[in-house]
């Protein structure tokens, strides 16, 4: 299986597609002004005490006050509340962590009310984004994640992975970072880390506390509550860091900056990798060109086809996500009803699981499938299912199919699922019912044109239209296209574009900027 990663930066968003074997699994987009990603840490003020709920809640400056449950405060809160007053008090000298005094444990039983009180600083960092009407979850048991460690600072402790099998490896790799790590910081030592040299996590380990020491040093220069002191990696870097493997065969990115950004991570984690990252510098639109725009259109929405006729139903809720497997108009299978009604499920199972990636959809997913009378099929899809799940990275548990034949899946969910609307609103009636005869619409595109050159004085420009619409533009010896490349200059480009509807039109100055020229009164 071969992966690809593919970056589009746009001004107001970044959107992250991740490709296997040329299909579409993980689509991630974020706004570039959105600040709240899990991972990021707060030096926030506590605003209210819940003692029924054991918890309470903190302001990190996201409109809804952020929810810390007492469990989330970590064993060693004490500890790491201790040294955060230090540092306040103290706004000239920075004390080292590693002569802290480590305080014992939290006690599991006790109440929040004990600890803090209201206006309390703490630090604390987003282990859950804001979803629906419920604001961030946090913790107190801060770390730093990297490609091979996890570092936890106030902990001395140092765990391997549990799937590395090997007990000769893991006594390795707990020796090693024994070792080298500083007083007062415990280690995860992620399955990726397995077989690899001591100079290689040496290397890592110092990056990330190089995170811990500027973190902590925000958190002594701070004078306004809260404050943002530690940003996860932008969004494309730390998708990179959980997923890269031997398998990626090449990673587009279509922005200077975010290029620049990527190659030095690929650099620095696998120096031989680093020409594998590429700068897409080509005209048509990223997604279009790698053909990522039509999957979009035809895997979001309510309804998705997947196999000879079979198609899903999908249902988001505010409880849960509920899926409907049909078999639609679909040839007869030569094993009568139960054969029929078991390929479709086995389809239906590994469309499925791409969607669960794809749409990131998280909480509890029940899926109806086509009833089967034989208990050895109905044991060939639930293992089809957990073969499947395995590629995933969320943590999930998946049950055996009902009596009813439902499945029942529960997958971790940290952040909004992705929820794409592949409808289009009319883009030349804006919902009023009727249009501008459709043969006048390139009259409207050049009477736009004209108004850019003469009245503007914008001499180039690109101009982003329907592919349909791009083809009857270039069509012909001396074409349209030309024809206003003759009147109004060769600055002219035209690029189709599969996101537009048919009609729609969007015009970009040569920096990439987009040039408003939509006008709803034009439409009589």
């Amino acid at each position: 299986m071969t992966s690809e990663l593919v970056v589009d930066v746009q001004p107001k968003e970044v959107s992250i597609a991740l490709l296997e074997d040329k299909s579409l699994v993980e689509l991630q987009s974020e706004g570039r002004n959105i600040s709240f990603s899990v991972g990021n840490m707060y030096l926030g003020r506590i605003k209210k005490l819940m003692p029924g709920l054991n918890a309470c809640f903190v302001d990190v400056g996201y409109e809804k006050d952020a929810f810390l449950h007492y469990l989330d405060l970590g064993p060693q809160f004490n500890s790491l509340e201790k040294y955060v007053k230090q540092t306040l008090s103290d706004k000239k000298k920075l004390a080292p962590i590693t002569k802290a005094t480590m305080l014992p444990d939290l006690d599991k039983d006790g109440t929040i009310a004990n600890l803090v009180k209201v206006g309390q600083e703490v630090v604390v960092q987003i282990v859950k984004e804001p979803i629906s009407t419920k604001g961030p979850r946090l913790t107190s048991e801060i770390s730093f994640a990297g490609r091979y460690l996890v570092l936890i600072p106030f902990n001395d402790k140092v765990s391997v992975s549990q799937k590395i099998k090997s007990g000769e490896e893991r006594a390795r790799l707990k020796q090693l970072l024994m070792s080298i790590k500083p007083k007062n910081f415990g280690v995860i030592v992620r399955t990726v880390a397995e077989g690899k040299r001591v100079a290689e996590l040496d290397g890592e380990l110092k990056v990330l506390l190089k995170h811990w020491e500027e973190s902590i040093t925000k958190v002594q220069k701070a004078t306004k509550f809260p404050t943002l002191i530690y940003e996860e990696t932008s969004r494309a870097v730390a998708l990179l860091r959980d997923l890269f493997n031997p398998s990626f065969e090449n990673i587009f990115v279509n922005n200077e900056a975010v290029y620049n950004e990527i190659r030095d991570y690929v650099a620095l984690i696998a120096p031989e990798r680093e020409n594998l990252v590429k700068l897409y510098k080509g005209q048509l639109p990223l997604y279009d060109n790698f053909g990522i725009t039509k999957q979009i259109k035809s895997s979001f929405g309510k309804t998705i086809s997947y196999k000879s006729g079979a198609y899903l139903i999908i249902e988001h809720t505010e409880a849960l996500h509920v899926v409907d497997v049909n078999s639609g108009n679909r040839t007869k299978n030569a094993n009568g009803q139960e054969g029929n009604a078991l390929e479709v499920n086995l389809g239906a199972a590994d469309e499925l699981a791409r969607q669960l990636r794809l749409r990131d959809m998280g909480g509890i997913i029940v899926i109806d499938f086509i009833d089967m009378n034989e208990a050895e099929n109905r044991q060939k899809l639930y293992e089809r299912m957990c073969a499947n799940m395995q590629k995933d990275r969320a943590r999930h548990n998946i049950l055996p199919l009902s009596k009813f034949g439902l499945m029942q899946i529960t997958r971790q969910r940290v952040r909004p699922a992705m929820d794409v609307n592949t409808l289009e609103t009319c883009p030349t009636c804006f919902g009023k019912g009727t249009i501008k005869s459709s043969i006048l619409f390139t009259d409207t595109l050049e009477s736009k044109i004209e108004y850019l050159v003469y009245k503007l004085k914008i001499k180039k420009f690109s101009l982003h239209i329907h592919p349909y619409i791009a083809a009857y533009v270039n069509q012909g010896l001396v074409s349209l296209k030309r024809k206003w490349q003759i009147k109004y200059g060769l600055g002219i480009k035209i690029i189709p574009n599969q996101k537009l509807a048919f009609l729609e039109y969007i015009f970009y100055d040569s920096n990439g900027e987009e040039i408003d020229m939509k006008e709803e009164f034009e439409i009589k």
